[in-house]
């Protein structure tokens, strides 16, 4: 399990564990997302042991979705990422689309909620939620 680096802004940067992969590959959580996830956590109930599920899925108009979510455990296939006593599940297929991402949480007058900034997508839509690769 590859561990988090905490920066200077608050932000987790997690190496995913790839041989060859580089720095900027890394996948980031910043400060905002953690404390939402923390709170989503503790308003739902949600057992400190479940993990963060990232991940991507074919769907929405520019080809793939961002899927976001709480698992109890990792599946068979996934590689798991420890951000500061949080795990991260993400399937291998997901990683190769989700190197390098952020995760950082809006929450202004545009609207609230997760939103990911990722260095692999070509083109996004309008309203943020899909991207083509």
């Amino acid at each position: 399990m590859e561990t988090a680096v905490l920066t200077t802004s608050g932000d987790l940067r997690i190496p995913t564990g790839i041989v060859g992969a580089e720095e900027s590959d890394d996948i980031t959580i910043t400060a905002k997302a953690i404390a939402e996830i923390k709170r989503i956590r503790e308003q739902n109930n949600i057992p400190e042991t479940y993990g963060l599920r990232m991940g991507v899925r074919g769907g929405g108009c520019s080809g793939f979705s961002y899927a976001l979510g709480f698992d109890a455990e990792p599946r068979a296939s996934d590689i798991v990422l420890d951000a500061d006593g949080l795990r991260v599940f993400i399937d291998a297929k997901s990683m190769f689309y989700l190197m390098g991402v952020t995760l950082d949480f809006s929450d202004g007058l545009m609207g609230r909620g997760f939103t990911f900034k990722n260095p692999n997508a070509t083109r996004t839509c309008g309203c943020g939620s899909s991207f083509a690769a």
